[in-house]
């Protein structure tokens, strides 16, 4: 994802968010614990997964395709009296649940990205689970690397180091834990160290395996572009394992990233500074396939968002009823986890869309699991360290029922994104 106000990568946008923002029509936020009250049925019995004491911050987490393990970046807490890294690291770590398969934490999280380096959107191999994907600058990136994305008076800033590549390696530990007893493989080197799939001019990350692993949905920074618009210009790309073909998707000028392919494959969902103003929107893409099953492009587009808000790290529910994602629309202080309904055929002002986070502080880089039982995202309302003055970046966890958020959904007109109120309000 996720993933401070001058993030080095794209999934820490807003991380180290206020921690108290006036809500719509000026109410105060009240209670900062009101979360508890205000976000069940549909999200239930929260975990923290990374704690303080390990991690300065961490976040852009996903699962593998059973939800044994997550991958996600994190910046740890250095040793007394040394500077904290300067960019995200990434790691790998079992995740543990209750004899009622509910989330409880972590094991030991283990690193898994180069020394020095940026890195940034992990992934799981659909198929070899032991097998994780992520962007990686594989050592320290240049100063002011590549062009940066900025909105506002420097609200937030995150950068494209044009260092950033598309890597693979294999984790050991992940092997080991899924085959106990058995004689491990005899990697080779270059199995056990990240290393590019591709290389291609300028950033390549926001990477993604299709569910058959043969495909590489990825963003791609062309530089000459960006120079030529003013700004930075992602294009969406699909990388051909087999053939080693590139494919472009999505390059309209202006951003586009931030892409997942559907469950069932057929889509595509991104977010997209397609009107050039810095307020990022939602959209989805029907994909169009050759006679070998390779993406070749778009049937279609259409619009999931369209408003004065920042929309950002969609991520679709296994039941294709609707994606989740983070958004400004409480305010650019307070980032909250928003569902909109995927319904192609249904107009934009049809669709309905409800909140699902209600804490002060940052929400947003929500991820499912692959039976939507559970979310993962960051938040900002864990315990303050000493010396804080607001909550660090962490990730969260909880139950998720989707039946609860429907219902939800259909208590209200098409369109309206009204807030619920505190039980007896």
């Amino acid at each position: 994802m996720t993933r401070t106000a001058t993030a080095a990568l794209l999934g820490s946008i807003l991380l180290s968010a206020s921690p108290s923002i006036a809500q719509p029509g000026g109410a105060p936020s009240g209670d900062p614990l009101e979360w508890r009250a205000l976000e069940p049925p549909v999200l239930g019995r929260h975990v923290q997964l990374t704690p303080r004491e390990r991690f300065l911050r961490a976040g852009e987490q996903y699962f593998n395709a059973d939800a044994t393990w997550v991958i996600f970046q994190a910046i740890p807490v250095p040793p007394s009296g040394v500077r904290p890294d300067a960019h995200y690291s990434m790691y790998v770590a079992e995740v543990r649940y209750d004899d009622s398969g509910d989330l409880v934490g972590l094991g030991e999280p283990v690193l898994i990205s180069p020394p020095g380096s940026a890195n940034t959107c992990g992934w799981f191999h659909p198929l070899r689970p032991w097998e994780v994907m992520f962007g990686s600058t594989l050592v320290a990136p240049a100063a002011h690397s590549g062009p940066g994305y900025q909105r506002g008076e420097g609200r937030y800033v995150w950068q494209f180091p044009s260092e950033m590549e598309v890597v693979t390696r294999v984790v050991p530990e992940i092997w080991r834990a899924m085959h106990p007893g058995r004689a491990e493989p005899a990697w080779e080197p270059h199995q056990l160290a990240a290393t590019p799939i591709f290389e291609r001019p300028g950033y390549d990350a926001e990477c993604s395996w299709s569910a058959d692993g043969r495909f590489v949905l990825y963003a791609n920074v062309d530089d000459e572009k960006s120079a030529r618009l003013g700004k930075p210009d992602a294009d969406i790309y699909v990388y051909d394992s087999r053939t080693g073909r590139h494919t472009p998707i999505v390059v309209a000028d202006g951003y586009d990233g931030g892409p997942f392919f559907s469950p069932d494959g057929a889509w595509i969902c991104y977010r997209s500074d397609r009107r050039g103003d810095n307020e990022l929107q939602l959209f989805v893409g029907e994909l169009e396939f050759d006679g070998d099953g390779a993406p070749v492009g778009l049937r279609r587009e259409i619009a999931l968002s369209d408003n004065a808000y920042v929309n950002w790290a969609p991520f679709w529910h296994p039941s294709m009823d609707f994606i989740v994602y983070a958004s400004s629309e409480v305010g650019h202080h307070n980032y909250e986890v928003f569902a909109v309904r995927f319904a192609p055929d249904t107009p934009l002002k049809d669709l309905w869309r409800v909140r699902i986070t209600h804490a002060d502080g940052f929400d947003g880089l929500p991820a499912f699991s692959a039976d939507g039982r559970h979310v993962l995202w960051v938040a900002q309302r864990g315990p303050l360290a000493e010396g804080e003055q607001r909550a660090s970046s962490q990730i969260w966890g909880a139950a998720f029922d989707a039946d609860a958020l429907l219902r939800l959904a259909a208590e209200r007109a098409p369109g309206e994104d009204r807030q619920r109120s505190l039980p007896g309000e």
